[in-house]
C-alpha cells in the first residue's frame, strides 16, 4: 500500500459511437425533399370539430367546420353592432356624467348664496 500513492484508478471510457451512420444530414433541404418525398404544408390543426390553417401568419378556418359562411358573415355583422351600440352608450354616459356635474357645481354655489344671503340677513337684523 503506497503511503502517498493513489489507489483509485478509474477504468478508461470506451470511445463513443458515432451518432448516425446516415449522410442524410448532410443534404440539403431540396435533396431531401426529392429523396426522401418531404412536403411540408401549412401547419394544421383540429380542436372540437374545426380544422385551422395556420398561412401567411394567421390561423384560416377550413371548410367542415361547425359554423357555416352566412352564420360567421351574421356573427360578424351583429358584433359590429354591439360595438357600435356599446360606443354610443359610453358617449351618452359620459354626457351624463358632465351634465351632472354641472348641476352639481350650479347646486352648491346657489346653496352658497343662499348661505350667505341668510348670514347678511341675519347681521340687518
Amino acid at each position: 500500500m503506497p503511503l502517498f500513492g493513489n489507489t483509485f484508478s478509474p477504468k478508461k471510457t470506451p470511445p463513443r459511437k458515432s451518432a448516425s451512420l446516415s449522410n442524410l444530414h448532410t443534404l440539403d433541404r431540396s435533396t431531401r425533399e426529392i429523396e426522401l418525398g418531404l412536403e411540408y404544408g401549412a401547419p394544421m390543426m383540429n380542436i372540437g370539430g374545426q380544422s385551422l390553417k395556420f398561412e401567411d401568419g394567421q390561423w384560416i378556418t377550413e371548410s367542415g367546420g361547425s359554423v357555416s359562411g352566412k352564420e360567421l358573415q351574421r356573427l360578424k355583422k351583429r358584433n359590429q353592432q354591439l360595438e357600435e351600440e356599446n360606443n354610443l352608450l359610453k358617449l351618452k354616459v359620459d354626457l351624463l356624467l358632465d351634465m351632472l356635474s354641472e348641476t352639481t357645481a350650479e347646486t352648491h354655489l346657489i346653496q352658497k348664496e343662499l348661505e350667505e344671503m341668510k348670514s347678511h340677513n341675519r347681521r340687518k337684523k
